[in-house]
């Protein structure tokens, strides 16, 4: 079983560059990239939009789906955690329907996120 956590993101109110913007700022995307998380993005927006926001922001995610297609996504990446980020109930239906935790994405709820899920790693002391 592989050890790699696997987030998915909603783009429009989630991410703090969505249409309307969300809580989650794209520096928390680039923080699970550095932990290693395999990141990506589950939305209604077309495929091409997708790609299109990744490359503005310089982030490589490792996929870019339409909602409905999430259960794909855990099918094509072993994962030993699997959540999905977004802010309706719509996005909740999808996540949960694929196997995958929902984390909504709104201030009382991200209190509530998996504390590793985006916890930084222990500095090393400089010797």
């Amino acid at each position: 079983m592989s050890r790699v956590t696997l987030v998915s993101f909603d783009i429009d109110g989630t991410l703090e560059v969505g249409e309307p913007p969300g809580i989650v700022p794209v520096a928390l995307v680039r923080t699970a990239k550095r932990l290693g998380y395999l990141v990506g993005s589950c939305s209604d927006r077309p495929i091409s939009y997708q790609q299109d926001l990744w490359e503005r922001l310089h982030i490589a995610v490792d996929f870019t789906v339409l909602k409905h297609r999430l259960a794909d996504v855990k099918g094509r990446f072993p994962a030993a955690a699997y959540y999905h980020i977004g802010d309706t109930d719509t996005d909740a239906f999808y996540a949960t329907g694929a196997g995958f935790s929902f984390l909504r994405a709104d201030a009382p709820a991200r209190r509530l996120w998996p504390s590793e899920l985006f916890a930084e790693p222990p500095r090393r002391a400089r010797s």
